[in-house]
């Protein structure tokens, strides 16, 4: 990335939402015009799950070819599959269901009920990463169109907390992070290299 920061602001959570939706569609839709495909990560909490269900409310999400969409996670709390606190359980009724979807293209991190703990399960997620990377990203992750982050109280993106060292982490894509300083204390997360492989990267 090396376009300036730009802040754009609303005036609640709802507006927010619809008109990040309405970026992102045209964002998905101009990715698919000019390489055949778009790559996007998502992420949970209240405000990313609101511009999911505003993009599956929206008209203008039909624009978008569907089988064509890359969709990954920057974060993930290690649970078991179906859990209502996964982001991809949430994301799934948010959106994820009621569009067509290539199961394929879609990529949620592994969950705790898998036959591997987690660092193992990030060591996969990274797998799956360099797998979908071509030559021309340049690196072991795919360049995503659109990143998005939530951020929290204490400045924490995806699950990289400011205490933890997967923060400093410079080589690995993906992580497991213990000892999280909020439940559950167990996570997966893309590391800020991976991060910084997306064209745009919204917060």
């Amino acid at each position: 990335m090396t376009a300036a920061p730009q802040l754009v602001v609303h005036r609640d959570k709802e507006l927010m939402a619809q008109a990040a939706a309405a970026r992102l569609i045209t964002k998905i839709v101009d990715a698919q015009a000019a390489r055949g495909h778009a790559s996007v990560v998502l992420t949970g909490g209240r405000n990313g799950n609101g511009v999911l269900a505003a993009l599956a409310a929206s008209p203008a999400k039909d624009a978008i070819d569907w089988s064509r969409l890359d969709l990954w996670w920057g974060d993930e709390r290690f649970l078991p599959d179906g859990d209502p606190e996964r982001n991809y359980t949430q994301a799934k009724e948010a959106l994820l269901d009621s569009v067509p979807l290539n199961p394929a293209r879609v990529h949620p991190m592994p969950a705790s009920d898998g036959a591997y703990e987690v660092d193992a399960a990030a060591e996969i997620y990274a797998a799956e990463l360099t797998a979908a990377a071509s030559p021309e990203d340049h690196g072991p992750v795919p360049t995503f169109d659109v990143l998005m982050l939530g951020v929290g109280p204490d400045t924490h993106v995806a699950s990289l907390f400011p205490e933890l060292p997967a923060v400093r982490e410079t080589e690995r894509s993906v992580v497991g992070v213990h000892g999280a300083p909020k439940p559950p204390p167990t996570r997966v997360t893309l590391t800020l290299p991976a991060i910084r492989a997306a064209r745009e990267v919204w917060l």
